[in-house]
Formats: structure tokens, sequence, C-alpha cells
């Protein structure tokens, strides 16, 4: 069979598509031309091999050839599976239809998997390896910083990623209660095609839902600032509730104190309010309202996020004023009333 890019790879012959990313990236990071100084011409000859092992067998048309014919069935006029011109079929008009294998450029290999475009270009003056790469772009750190920066040895992407933004976005208990839309302006530094750091300024459209808590996070990923070989930070906005003059929340309940007097809360009172919604409620009260009587109204509550046809409830409380004095008078009519 001639190379055998299994063995090249250090991957068995059912390898699946992520056993063949981790192999290449393990092998890669350690066989750079530039990762070797002392041992640069082996390396580019290993680090040429196993680039192309993992072209091969990652995509699906060469390894299937690979596999029946070997490395010769790719480099030769070998035609692809299925082919009209396949060994034992007829070659029809056309003459069969030969695969050529082209290999591709090992550097851009390279660059899928960590990031980087090549070559780099003049980067302050340093000359640009043989491998496509400036010199000293590849030290120890660097490498170290890639494998703490993936998400361990199977992640598709092993650059570092720059710490979250997070922004309070006050809202007003009415928004959370109905539900908005609010637009946010941003200005970012983006790289734009020469490489170089542009402001650009962006609007971004946050649908807050019906019901949404103080704490709630909307995530926007990669919208910092973008970075040479850094993944851009993702932008984050946390709810945060504004104060009612009225209602407080708790939960998904809300809480509203009414003060009445005494003799309100001895006789009677009616509670009239403004919903979140612009409704008027009206709510008769009866009974005898003691300090710590509380109405409750089912359903006149906040939204419940996750089931946003369902409410919590409306608590309502009382603050009794009481008579800083009586007279005699008031006290001999009180007992004789109350008993």
């Amino acid at each position: 069979m001639g190379v055998d890019y299994y063995k090249i790879l250090q991957v068995d012959r059912n390898a699946k598509e992520e056993d063949l990313k981790k192999a290449y990236r393990k092998l890669a990071m350690k066989w750079h031309p530039d990762k070797n100084p002392n041992n640069k011409k082996d390396a580019e000859a290993k680090f040429k091999q196993i680039s192309e092992a993992y072209d091969v067998l990652s995509d699906p048309q060469k390894r299937a050839v690979y596999d029946q014919y070997g490395e010769e069935g790719l480099k030769g006029q070998m035609p692809p599976p299925g082919a009209s011109g396949f060994p034992g079929a007829g070659a029809g008009a056309g003459g069969p239809t030969s695969f050529r294998f082209n290999t591709r450029n090992p550097e851009d290999i390279f660059s899928e998997f960590f990031g980087f475009s090549s070559p780099f270009g003049d980067m302050g003056g340093s000359r640009a390896s043989a491998s496509g790469f400036p010199r000293g772009m590849f030290g120890d750190d660097i490498f170290a910083s890639f494998n703490r920066g993936s998400a361990g040895e199977g992640s598709a992407n092993a650059l570092r990623k720059a710490a979250p933004i997070e922004r309070t976005l006050p809202c007003s208990l009415e928004d959370l209660y109905k539900g908005t839309t609010k637009k946010m302006k941003i200005s970012r530094d983006v790289i734009d095609a020469s490489g170089r750091p542009n402001t650009t300024e962006e609007i971004l459209t946050i649908e807050i839902k019906p019901g949404w808590k103080k704490g709630t996070k909307i995530t926007f990923p990669e919208k910092g600032n973008e970075l040479r070989n850094v993944i851009p930070s993702d932008l984050i906005f946390i709810i945060d509730e504004k104060p009612h003059s009225l209602f407080k929340r708790d939960g998904n309940d809300l809480v509203v104190t009414q003060k009445i007097s005494l003799v309100e809360a001895l006789t009677g009172y009616t509670v009239q309010l403004t919903t979140l919604d612009g409704r008027t409620l009206t709510v008769p009260i009866n009974s005898v309202i003691s300090p710590t009587y509380e109405e409750v109204i089912k359903g006149e509550g906040m939204p419940i996020p996750k089931e946003p046809s369902k409410r919590g409830n409306l608590r309502i409380k009382f603050n009794i004023k009481f008579p800083s004095k009586l007279t005699t008078e008031q006290k001999s009519g009180l007992k004789r009333l109350i008993p």
C-alpha cells in the first residue's frame, strides 16, 4: 500500500472524523517546523506527511480510493468509486472518469485548526520560516497557550477566548411584565481585510420576554473586540429591575401595600389599582382588616417565563394608620359599639 496514513496519524482503520481531528491536532502541534528549530528538516517532512494523511482520511472520497488502491491509487489515474471507468465496468464513450489526488498545503490545514492565516507577512520585520510562518511565532509559550485555551484535546478550536464582557440592562417592571424589545448600540474593534483594527458600530436587538427576572442573562457570542489570534469575547447583558412606585416583586408574585385608616380597616375598604398593563382593578374587602391581613388575587401577578399563559398572584397588604389619640367621648362611643 505504500505509505500507511493510518499509522502516520496513529489511528485505527475505523477512526471517525473526531478521532482524526484529535490525532492531527496533537501531531501537528508536536511536529510543526517552527516548534523544532534544531531538527527542522525532519520535522518539515513529518509535518507534511501528517498533513497529507489527515487530508486523505478526512475526505470520504479520497479515503475510499486509498482504502481500496492505496497511495498509488490516489496519485495515479485511478477512477473514484462508482465512476463509469471503475475496473470491471464499461468506460463509456467519454472514457473513464479519473481521480487525481491534489495535496493541500500543510499550512492551510494547520490554519483551519488553529486560526492562523499563512503566511503572516512581515510581522514587524520577522522573516518567514520555510514553513510559511514567521520565525518566533511558535515559541513554547504560544503552544502552551493553545493547549490551555482549548476545551480538551477534542476541541475544534484551540485559540484562547477573551473573557466575557458583562453589562447591566435596567428594565422597568412594566417591561418585564409585558415583554419588550430593546435596541443597544455598541462600538467594537474589528480586524479588516488588511489585518488592521477598525472601529465599527452595531445595533443589537434584545427581546425581553414577559416574566423575565433580575439576573437573567442574554448572550451575544463573540461581539467583543477582535484581536489577533484571540477569539472575541462574548457580550452578556444582565437584566436588572428598576424599583416601581407601587408594586414590589416577590418571585412570580406582585405585592402592593395600601395605606388605610383604622375606620376603613374595621368597616370595609375597596382597593382600586392600575395594573402594570394599564387595566383598572377593583377589589372590595368586606371583612375586618387586621395588621397581618393579606388579600390574594390569583393570576394577577407576573407572567411565568416557562408558561407565559400562567401568572403568579397579586398580594395586597395593608398599612393601618392608628389615631395618635382619642377623646373621652370617642373612647366611650367605641366601648359602646365594640364590646
